[in-house]
């Protein structure tokens, strides 16, 4: 039998935003599925609230994790009504320093971990007629800058499924929103940031920069994961919620900025453009 209560499905809530997500989630009187790697580093949010917390072990890598949660998720509390693919790690590195290994390894983890979370969850939101989708994806989704090749190229991805999946499951109630964060004061610049092994003196200038500037910007980040997970919080409850949510005044700012930029290179080549239609 499904329980009155809004359940919510968060991956990745060992630390950040995800730990945030979560405890805001139960703060607020929903359900919530937590979940990290480690059962360890979310077993205070779970004592804190033992009646609404389900505490799992899950690495969105596992497709037997995956599916565990999910049926564990519906014994429970009888159904999925939010799920929040918060899971992820950054990696920075030339596209030319980059190895297979590592690129695969990105990959699994913060593209195809969110689609087979998706997978695993749809047949339930389905049957419910109901359900939203958040994924968290990154203004690195938008644009890209020297390093962040790889990463970007996993948050472009997220974003084109995403706005191919929001087509197919509206009609059947479900929502889809893809949140984008900019700076936010969590770990994500630490341990959560990994690199290419490889360095090569000739990027110094460009992705060496950029693997610099994370060391002096981390813990200095605008964002503030608790009011970001407010935010997400009251986004859901949307009858008709951004298909694109963009987090912190960096975003926009940054964003505002690229979007500019863009139509300003569309309407420089226009007129070339207009001449490769048929006549």
């Amino acid at each position: 039998m499904k329980n009155s209560n809004k359940t919510w499905l968060i991956t990745g809530c060992s630390s950040g935003l995800g730990r945030a997500f979560a405890e805001e989630v139960l703060a607020y009187g929903y359900n919530a599925v937590v979940t990290s790697r480690n059962p360890k580093d979310i077993q205070d949010i779970v004592t804190d609230y033992p009646e609404t917390a389900l505490g799992l072990a899950l690495d969105v890598t596992d497709k037997d994790q995956i599916t565990n949660a999910v049926k564990q998720a519906e014994q429970k509390f009888g159904g999925i009504d939010v799920l929040l693919n918060n899971a992820g790690y950054g990696f920075r590195g030339a596209v030319e320093e980059a190895n297979e290994q590592e690129m695969h390894n990105l990959f699994d983890t913060n593209f195809f971990g969110t689609v087979h979370m998706i997978q695993a969850v749809l047949p339930v939101m389905r049957e419910q007629r109901s359900g939203t989708i958040f994924n968290v994806s990154s203004i690195a989704g938008r644009f890209s800058n020297p390093a962040s090749g790889y990463y970007s190229a996993t948050k472009y991805a997220i974003e084109g499924m995403s706005d191919a999946l929001l087509k197919e499951v509206s009609p059947l109630g479900i929502k889809v929103i893809v949140v984008e964060p900019g700076a936010f004061r969590t770990d994500f610049a630490g341990r959560s940031l990994t690199g290419a092994k490889k360095e090569i003196s000739d990027y110094d200038e460009t992705a060496g920069k950029r693997r610099k500037e994370n060391d002096e910007t981390h813990g200095t980040q605008p964002g503030d994961p608790k009011k970001a997970a407010q935010a997400i919080i009251k986004i859901e409850k949307e009858k008709q919620p951004p298909f694109r949510f963009l987090m912190g005044s960096d975003a926009i700012e940054i964003i505002q900025k690229e979007l500019k930029q863009q139509m300003k290179e569309l309407e420089d080549w226009k007129e070339i453009s207009l001449t490769t239609d048929f006549k």
